[in-house]
């Protein structure tokens, strides 16, 4: 199956230039292709995942990848997506968010020598005012850009020059990576449509009229609710196991709708067509085993964290479903309760009443009392139902905290203080 077939089946395509060339050239020869990211944080989230997926396929199926940390037009910042002014990094927060990114990309995609990583601060820190203004600014009508949409957008609420510059440096990234490797097509989110044809067009002026060089965006993700995707109540589901958990980020694509599940298991994973399709008939005719998203989560959790991870999410999930907590780790209670309520107890022994008032699990006595002997309260996944009970958190998870549960939901990780 030629690459822009598999894409189209993925749905993964929402704009492609010149498709007809493009599906040509793919199908006649290896091309080299590049995706960039800007350094506005210290990792990525799921929804950058997309674009370096397509990117993965493109090198599966023999093409040459390129990687673009933008530590050139972070300093600026992307104007798209956005309603106000971006506040300016200062020089060493970008350094280090380039540095955090060039890492968790590299570690996305391992040591393949077949994709190459660059930074657009190479070449762009080294263009002088006169020289962006005659080489490149004459190239630009500014009417065309105010037309784009990335601009027109921000036109009632103000933008600035800087940012007005943006589409301008994205441009000059990909004409450079044209001329020093020939780069022939640039993928992006379907807001960068405007930026990516913008680059087209410099090329085209540049190198002439016959210079074959191609844009292609993805869709715009939504869920089947008509929502973002990639959200959660808790905000952005991060590649970073420091932000979101490998147990959170497992969880996550385990939840998802039935609705959901079968975009998401050809946007997300590398399964073939025929194991996605008999996926997609038990989503329809046994839909409460939930194999397609156990899958989905499977997949994509190696993919960003790796099997050993996996392992452990897999390990947490199953601990909690059977009630089992004391077969957890610390590291892995933390995993799984450290973004749950926390409360603060004494190393000290203490009787279960006066801890769940003092804690406010209960929030008076009398139904601390109740919620004792109604068995509603667990410990560590054993249930307290003895109002003498005292906890000792020195009997477990090395004396750091107890995991109290008040009710069949409600999970309270008590750290000692």
């Amino acid at each position: 199956m030629n690459i822009i077939d598999e894409l189209e089946w993925r749905g993964a395509i929402n704009q492609m230039s010149n498709e007809e060339e493009l599906r040509k050239l793919t199908a006649e020869k290896s091309i080299s292709l590049y995706c960039g990211v800007d350094p506005t944080g210290d990792s990525m989230h799921i929804g950058h995942l997309i674009p370096f997926l397509m990117l993965k396929r493109f090198e599966l199926a023999g093409h040459k990848p390129y990687i673009l940390i933008g530590g050139g037009t972070g300093s600026i910042g992307d104007p798209s997506g956005r309603t106000s002014e971006r506040t300016l990094q200062s020089k060493e927060d970008l350094q280090k968010n380039v540095d955090s990114l060039t890492a968790q990309t590299k570690k996305l995609f391992g040591d393949s020598s077949h994709i190459q990583f660059v930074n657009n601060h190479d070449w762009l820190s080294q263009l002088s005012l006169l020289d962006f203004l005659r080489d490149f600014g004459k190239n630009f009508n500014v009417n065309t850009m105010l037309a784009k949409d990335i601009v027109a957008s921000r036109l009632e609420t103000g933008i600035s020059f800087t940012e007005f510059t943006y589409q301008i440096l994205q441009s000059i990234d990909f004409l450079t990576l044209f001329q020093q490797h020939d780069v022939q097509l640039q993928v992006g989110g379907a807001d960068q449509w405007g930026n990516i044809t913008a680059g087209l067009e410099l090329i085209r002026k540049h190198e002439g009229t016959e210079a074959n060089a191609f844009a292609l965006t993805i869709p715009l993700m939504l869920k089947a609710d008509g929502t973002k995707f990639g959200k959660t109540a808790g905000g952005a589901v991060w590649l970073d196991a420091a932000k979101t958990s490998p147990y959170e980020f497992y969880q996550f694509w385990l939840n998802q709708d039935d609705r959901d599940v079968v975009k998401y298991l050809k946007y997300f994973t590398f399964l073939s067509k025929d194991e996605i399709s008999e996926l997609e008939e038990k989503v329809a005719t046994e839909p409460e085993k939930r194999e397609a998203q156990r899958r989905l989560a499977e997949e994509v959790t190696i993919f960003v964290h790796g099997k050993d991870e996996l392992a452990t999410a897999q390990k947490i999930t199953n601990a909690l479903f059977s009630n089992q907590i004391k077969d957890l780790s610390v590291e892995e209670a933390e995993q799984a309760f450290g973004k749950m309520p926390n409360v603060e107890i004494s190393a000290t022994p203490e009787n279960i009443v006066e801890l769940l008032v003092a804690t406010k699990i209960s929030p008076s006595k009398r139904q601390a009392r109740e919620d004792v002997t109604n068995g509603a309260i667990s410990v560590n996944g054993d249930r307290v139902t003895d109002l003498d009970f005292v906890l000792d958190p020195a009997s477990s998870f090395g004396g750091k905290f107890a995991v109290i549960r008040r009710g069949k939901k409600k999970y309270f990780l008590a750290k000692v203080v």
